[in-house]
């Protein structure tokens, strides 16, 4: 649909420095949203005056010969349960280019009321009060479904799970049931199609060695520092920001999340992975055993360290920590 013809039909009959106010609100010309002030500025009035031209203009537009717009976007809103967040209705009306003539369309459409965003609720567009509540409660649900279970979902998995008690609140499909837990600003997906709460880890990382956290954690084994830096980097998940290599393998070294387990890499230590040098991966797997024979130990630190075997030997001589028996087994010394 070519909302931006509509639109300048729209503002057509209105006084040229109305029509202009209104474009510049919108950006419906330039792209960018103007404020009261930087027009006040430029016509040299207030910021008060340009608010009572926009309202002026507004209530002289012509509304007639649009009103199947009006329906388009009160059946779609309909269709995904009676609201949608903001940033994404215009997208999906609006494409990429049109967006700011939607939400002026929008803005005109009679029986569709936009809720600014607050401290719980992202901004969003409803047609239906009683949309709003069963948000709410579908909200509430699956906030109390997260918490209790403390880990992520994908969409599908959470709705699936939930669909009982979900049929309850409203009729309820996939698309309904993103519609109100995406208007949340307590549930979030990661952008890697996973839905938890805001404040993990998982979803809304803080910093690099969250970053190189949930790296790991998706790979599911040891990564080299160097690789960890890249993947970050690469990762849609994350913004665009450029990682210093370097950085990263600070974060790791400091971070008890992470074990160094051999010559740059690292690993969780959720995965079973005791931190500390190869000597002392070797006291932890002689500590109150019966003697072991040097291969008996090397595998046992293998699971735990990426090494060569000689390594272990080597740190084996250490007379001050261990002592090889007559049948050439060792044990602790301390």
């Amino acid at each position: 649909m070519d909302y931006i013809r509509i639109c300048s039909s729209v503002l057509n009959d209105l006084p040229s420095r109305t029509n202009n106010i209104i474009e510049r609100r919108f950006g419906l010309k330039e792209g960018k949203r103007e404020t009261l002030e930087s027009i006040g500025e430029n016509y040299g009035i207030t910021r008060e005056r340009v608010r009572q031209i926009e309202e002026e203009g507004f209530s002289k537009i012509q509304l007639k010969g649009i009103e199947k717009v009006f329906k388009y976007f009160s059946d779609k809103i309909e269709s995904l349960g009676g609201l949608k967040k903001e940033d994404v209705l215009l997208s999906s009306l609006g494409g990429e280019k049109q967006q700011n003539q939607v939400l002026f369309l929008l803005t005109l459409a009679n029986g569709l009321e936009k809720h600014s965003e607050d401290n719980d609720f992202h901004c969003f567009w409803t047609k239906d009060k009683k949309a709003i509540d069963s948000a709410k409660k579908v909200i509430s649900l699956t906030l109390n479904k997260l918490k209790k279970d403390k880990t992520t979902y994908t969409l599908d998995e959470l709705f699936n799970i939930q669909k009982s008690s979900l049929s309850k609140i409203r009729k309820m499909n996939k698309d309904i049931f993103q519609s109100y837990i995406e208007v949340s600003k307590n549930i979030q997906d990661n952008g890697d199609n996973q839905i938890g709460l805001n404040e993990w880890v998982e979803i809304n990382p803080k910093g690099v060695k969250d970053k190189a956290y949930l790296i790991l954690k998706k790979q599911g084994k040891p990564l080299h520092f160097r690789k960890v830096a890249d993947l970050i980097g690469s990762s849609s998940c994350f913004e665009k920001n450029r990682v210093h290599t370097a950085t990263v393998h600070n974060e790791l070294i400091k971070d008890p999340r992470f074990v160094l387990v051999g010559r740059g890499l690292y690993a969780l230590v959720e995965w079973g992975y005791e931190p500390g040098i190869v000597k002392d991966v070797i006291i932890k797997v002689l500590k109150g055993k019966k003697p072991l024979s040097k291969d008996e130990i090397a595998e046992k630190v293998l699971e735990q360290r990426i090494v060569k075997r000689n390594t272990i030997f080597l740190n084996l001589q250490d007379k001050n920590c261990f002592f090889k028996n007559s049948q050439g087994k060792y044990i602790n010394k301390k």
